[in-house]
């Protein structure tokens, strides 16, 4: 196995200039950087990952807490990460906090005791312990998908990034109203997570510039899970008025609907019109094709790992917090009609 001195040797350079180019420790002329480059190509010499963490107090890794097995949402999260990650030659280190905040708050220590370079974590609904932990060890942290950290002075003291809810719910809920529905239901995600809060408020936001009423009935939570929009909408067709449109707030609860409307051999939209936050691989494949919003995933999770790279670069920079776009995808699940491929 080549070493570090086969490499000097045979670029004509001394093993601490083979070190810098490595570890980007020191400048070096483009000439002689090239060089060694050539040599560690030639020789197939492979960096011991140890030790240059020693030389640079940097492991070139990154943890990442997100719930990617109970959430298939954050699975395309995760491609974004993982792909940007490998690209800024950055190793990942993956743990689910299972959206429990004690859980979490262990499986972010463990990840920080593995001296990774930084975290991104998508906090759960109550991340009090965790947000402390992470500013009493200054870890550099970027909060993925959900704002959590809103301290009374308004500065936030973690750099976030996230996708627009308010105004996509909003628009499903006018879009709604458009074609004719009073009763305008919402299948709202688990209590505490920002993102529920915002849809809600944009649900709220929807109904008002349609000219209709909340009703508060009209609003169950599902719990983000499958079988929590299941008994939401089960909850929602039983009322006395129940409602003749539904949205859902995630994939999951959107599945939960279907299968409880479904099992009252209710159709979509004859009987009842529906419109999903989160659009998903197979939502096209439905009878009817559903409408929805689709949040970008994977630029989500690409920004993170850029934003966390930028915090490592200046550590002394004001945090931010950084929402990207939704796309509103019309289908005909919410009562159009089934446009062309040229429409």
């Amino acid at each position: 196995m080549a070493t570090m001195v086969d490499v000097a040797r045979s670029a004509g350079v001394s093993v601490a200039t083979v070190s810098h180019v490595l570890n980007g420790t020191r400048p070096v002329r483009p000439q002689t950087r090239q060089a060694v480059l050539d040599a560690i190509d030639q020789l197939g010499y492979t960096p011991n990952t140890l030790a240059r963490s020693l030389v640079t107090s940097r492991t070139r890794s990154i943890g990442l807490a997100v719930s990617a097995i109970s959430n298939p949402y954050f699975t395309e999260i995760l491609q974004g990460v993982e792909a940007t990650a490998l690209e800024e030659g950055y190793s990942l280190l993956i743990a689910d906090p299972h959206e429990d905040p004690q859980h979490e708050r262990t499986v972010v220590q463990l990840l920080h005791e593995r001296r990774v370079d930084g975290l991104i974590v998508a906090p759960s609904p109550h991340p009090r312990e965790l947000l402390s932990y992470l500013h009493r060890h200054e870890v550099p942290t970027v909060l993925l998908d959900r704002v959590a950290d809103a301290p009374a002075s308004g500065v936030p003291r973690f750099d976030q990034v996230c996708a627009e809810s308010t105004e996509p719910v909003a628009s499903l809920v006018t879009h709604l109203a458009e074609r004719g529905h009073r009763r305008i239901a919402l299948v709202a995600g688990r209590c505490g997570l920002s993102t529920t809060a915002e849809r809600i408020t944009g649900y709220r936001r929807g109904l008002a510039a349609a000219g209709l009423t909340h009703d508060e009935r009209l609003v169950v939570h599902g719990d983000s899970e499958s079988a929590g929009g299941e008994q939401a909408t089960a909850a929602l067709l039983s009322l006395a008025t129940p409602p003749t449109a539904l949205v859902t707030a995630n994939n999951a609860m959107t599945i939960g609907a279907l299968r409880a409307l479904r099992e009252r051999g209710l159709s979509v939209p004859g009987d009842i019109a529906l419109c999903c936050f989160d659009d998903f691989a197979w939502a096209d494949l439905f009878s009817p094709r559903l409408t929805a919003i689709a949040q970008p995933s994977k630029d989500l999770g690409a920004r993170a790992v850029r934003i966390l790279l930028e915090r490592l670069a200046a550590p002394d920079r004001p945090a931010r917090t950084v929402r990207l776009p939704c796309t509103f995808v019309h289908r005909s699940s919410c009562g159009c009609p089934e446009k062309g491929p040229d429409s």
